[in-house]
C-alpha cells in the first residue's frame, strides 16, 4: 500500500539513497522506507532540508511533498511536471471543456460529499440525516442554492456538537481534522497529477494563488471519511495531533471503498475518479466514477486503532 511519510521532528534531513528515503539527524540515521512505497511526505516540522536528488526521486514515482503550516493545512506542495503519457492532449481537453459541463461536475462533487455526510449521520442515529439526503436529490448544476453549504450548517452541529465550529486555525478536533484532510488532499493530488490533470485548473474553486484547486474540488467526497474518524477519535479522548492519531489518519488512504462492485482502497478510487475526470473532459460527458457511501460495518472499522510503527 501506499504510505504517508510524515515528518513532524525539527531539524532531520531527508535524502534518497538506492531506492530509499533516508531520514537523519545531526548525520545519525533515524529509518528509511523504500521510495517506490511512497504516496507522500508531509513536512511538518521546523528546519527540515532535503536534497534534490530526493525531491527528482519521488517526482519520478509520481509521489508528491507537501509542506504545512503549524495548524497542519498545506501551504505548498512539490509535484511532477510530467504524470501522463497523454497529458498535453488532456489538459488541452480540460482548458477547453465547456463551462455547462464544469457545472455538471461540480454537481456530481456535491451530490456525492452531502450523500456522505448524511450516511455518517445516519449509522450515527442522527436526525438530521433524512434533511441531507433530501438536500443532495435538490443540488442543481453548479450548486447554484449553495446546498453544500446549508447542508453544512446542519451537519457540524449534528456530527460535532452545537458548540462546534469548523475553525482551521483552532485546535483539538479542528487540528485532526486539518491533518486528516492534508492527508486526502495530497492522496487526491497525485492521482489528478497522475491522470495527466492540470491541478491548478478547479471545477468550481478558482484563485490564482491556489495551484491545486482541482484537489479542493475532487476532495469534497472523502472529507466525510476523516470527519468520521475525528469524531471517533474525540470519542476516545483523542483530542490532540499526536503521533498516534496521525498514523491512523494516515491510514485512511487504505481504507476499502466500493465501487462499480468492486472493492478498493481509497487511494485507488481516487485514482479512478481522477482518471474518469479526464475521460469525461476528453469525451465532453459527465462520466465520474464516484464511490458508494459505506454501510454501517464499514463506518465501523474506519481507522480501528494499530500498534505505532518504529
Amino acid at each position: 500500500m501506499d504510505r504517508i511519510v510524515d515528518i513532524a521532528t525539527d531539524d532531520l534531513h531527508l535524502s534518497a539513497y538506492r531506492g530509499f528515503l533516508v531520514v537523519s539527524l545531526d548525520r545519525q540515521e533515524q529509518g528509511r522506507v523504500a521510495l517506490d512505497d511512497i504516496q507522500a511526505i508531509i513536512v511538518h516540522a521546523h528546519g527540515v532540508t532535503w536534497t534534490t536528488s530526493l525531491v527528482v526521486a519521488l517526482a519520478e514515482r509520481g509521489a508528491i511533498m507537501v509542506m504545512c503550516a503549524a495548524n497542519h493545512s498545506p501551504v505548498a506542495i512539490i509535484s511532477p511536471i510530467d504524470g501522463h503519457h497523454a497529458q498535453a492532449a488532456r489538459m488541452r481537453a480540460q482548458w477547453e471543456a465547456p463551462r455547462p459541463m464544469f457545472k455538471q461536475l461540480w454537481q456530481k462533487i456535491i451530490v456525492g460529499k452531502i450523500t456522505m455526510q448524511a450516511s455518517l449521520l445516519a449509522v450515527q442515529g442522527k436526525a438530521e440525516a433524512n434533511a441531507l439526503m433530501l438536500m443532495s436529490r435538490r443540488v442543481r448544476s453548479g450548486d447554484p442554492d449553495n446546498l453544500e453549504a446549508q447542508a453544512a450548517r446542519k451537519y457540524w452541529p449534528a456530527l460535532m456538537g452545537k458548540e462546534f465550529r469548523r475553525d482551521q486555525n483552532a485546535d483539538g478536533a479542528n487540528a485532526l481534522l486539518n491533518y486528516g484532510y492534508t492527508v486526502m488532499r495530497s492522496c487526491v493530488a497525485r492521482s489528478i497529477i497522475g491522470a495527466g490533470l492540470h491541478p491548478a485548473i478547479g471545477l468550481h474553486h478558482h484563485n490564482r494563488l491556489n495551484g491545486f484547486a482541482l484537489a479542493d474540488d475532487l476532495v469534497e467526497p472523502f472529507r466525510p471519511l476523516v470527519d468520521g474518524l475525528v469524531r471517533r477519535m474525540i470519542d476516545e479522548g483523542i483530542e490532540t495531533v499526536t503521533p498516534e492519531a496521525k498514523q491512523r489518519l494516515a491510514r485512511l488512504i487504505g481504507h476499502d471503498l466500493r465501487l462499480g462492485g468492486a472493492i478498493s482502497p481509497v487511494s485507488v478510487a481516487t485514482q479512478r475518479l481522477a482518471q474518469s475526470l479526464a475521460k469525461s473532459f476528453e469525451e465532453r460527458k459527465s462520466a465520474l466514477a464516484l464511490f458508494d457511501p459505506p454501510d454501517a460495518l464499514d463506518w465501523a472499522s474506519l481507522g480501528q486503532p494499530v500498534g505505532i510503527e518504529a
